[in-house]
C-alpha cells in the first residue's frame, strides 16, 4: 500500500470509516480535510477525469439539494470545477487516491478488494 491519499472532512462517518479501516490494516496513508487542507482547481481536474463529473458528485448531500436546479441542468466536465472549489462538499466521500487510481465512497469489501 503506497502513495495513498484519503481525502474527505474529518467529522463525516463514512470518512471516519475509511481511516478507522486503514488504521487496523497499517496503511501508510496521508489525510487531506477538504475543508482545513483545501483543494485546487487541478486535484477536481483530475478527479473529473478519472470518474466523471457525475462520479464524484454526492447527490443525497444537502450541498446537493441545495443548488439550483438551472445550475444542476447545465453541470459538465468543465462547469463542475469551479462549483466544486466554491463546495467541495459537493464530493462525494471518502475519495481515494493510490498510484494514479481513484475512487469515492467505502465499503469495507471494495477495500480489501483493492488492497489485497
Amino acid at each position: 500500500m503506497s502513495n495513498i491519499t484519503l481525502y474527505g472532512i474529518s467529522n463525516c462517518d463514512t470518512v471516519k470509516k475509511a481511516r478507522t479501516w486503514l488504521d487496523t490494516q497499517g496503511a501508510n496513508y496521508t489525510f487531506h480535510d477538504f475543508r482545513k487542507d483545501g483543494i485546487t482547481e487541478a486535484d477536481i481536474k483530475t478527479w473529473v477525469d478519472a470518474l466523471g463529473w457525475e462520479g464524484l458528485i454526492n447527490k443525497r448531500s444537502t450541498t446537493w439539494k441545495q443548488l439550483d436546479d438551472a445550475i444542476k441542468a447545465e453541470l459538465s466536465d468543465n462547469t463542475i470545477i469551479p462549483i466544486l472549489l466554491k463546495s467541495p462538499t459537493l464530493i462525494k466521500r471518502p475519495l481515494l487516491a493510490q498510484n494514479g487510481e481513484y475512487s469515492v465512497g467505502f465499503k469495507a469489501a471494495d477495500y480489501e478488494k483493492r488492497f489485497a
